[in-house]
């Protein structure tokens, strides 16, 4: 079994994550219970599915002597944030790669990554369609000498390991389980991770989501543990990436007003709507039972 990240003083991450049950007369109308794993609360710099996607690859990397990362993303990427947080608290140096032109001054999110230490160099966006090729990851490993690899978003085998250890955590009974969807690397792993007849709902927050069942399927392929309790739900997207509106605006702020929660709008907001959507029109049996992962 690979060794866990060491643990440095000021680092603690607040696992298992608490599970809060919502009180809601619109699930009560419905008789459908829905609880909130709050793994937002994991970590103020490494949240939710960040922390379980990093911890492996981590002590992966220190396993094999590496001391830099190496990872992509957009210009407001928490994935990006998370990666540099993680260089600061165990060590590492971090090399964000960011698609795009360099913007000045740096907005908030590449601002906190460079104030955590990490580099920032940019990939035109014809370029970063490529990321995976050998030839950019071999370009790269020439420009900033060794590193360890993680890829955009941070979904891969190791990623899958972390996020499967969530189901395990949870100690009620329920039927499902839901998780907001960006690379699909959270919902591959919670779906490996499941037991009994339990299933896997992930909300996919692109544009033309559909390419994310594949890519769950890679996933699981590469962790070695493939399995078919799990969906994808295409709909509410609410047009494409960090794209929202005034309906999904009205929900959010609702639902912080209703249970003092606040959801974010790229990811768990649009789940959440989803979820209730769809709950709304009827679409789970009475008396079920739904656990939603804030992954922050």
């Amino acid at each position: 079994m690979l060794a866990e990240p060491a643990p440095v003083r000021d680092f603690a991450a607040a696992v298992p994550s608490p599970l809060v049950e919502l009180s809601d007369e619109r699930l009560a109308a419905r008789d459908v219970r829905v609880w909130l794993k709050r793994d937002d609360l994991i970590h103020p710099e490494m949240p939710g599915n960040k922390w379980r996607k990093l911890k492996y690859n981590l002590s992966t990397a220190r396993a094999h002597g590496h001391d830099t990362l190496l990872t992509f993303g957009g210009a407001y990427s928490n994935h990006i944030g998370a990666v540099a947080a993680a260089g600061h608290y165990f060590g590492f140096s971090t090399i964000g790669v960011i698609r795009g032109e360099e913007h000045l001054p740096l907005n908030p999110t590449l601002d906190h990554a460079t104030g955590r230490g990490m580099r920032l160099v940019y990939l035109d966006r014809t370029t970063y369609r490529e990321k995976r090729s050998p030839a950019v990851v071999e370009g790269l490993r020439a420009a900033f000498g060794d590193f360890y690899l993680l890829p955009e978003g941070g979904s891969n085998a190791f990623a899958l390991r972390g996020c499967a250890e969530l189901p395990a955590e949870i100690e009620i009974d329920y039927d499902l389980i839901c998780c907001a969807c960006g690379t699909g690397g959270t919902l591959a792993g919670i779906a490996a991770g499941l037991t009994g007849e339990r299933r896997a709902l992930g909300f996919a927050v692109l544009k033309g989501g559909g390419f994310l069942a594949d890519e769950v399927r890679r996933l699981q392929a590469d962790y070695r543990r493939a399995t078919r309790n799990w969906s994808v739900e295409t709909e509410f997207h609410f047009g494409g990436f960090a794209k929202g509106g005034a309906e999904l605006s009205a929900f959010i702020a609702d639902f912080r007003e209703r249970h003092g929660v606040a959801l974010d709008r790229v990811y768990v907001g649009k789940m959440m709507y989803g979820l209730y959507t769809l709950i709304g029109r009827g679409a789970f049996p009475s008396a079920s039972r739904i656990v939603a992962v804030v992954t922050g």
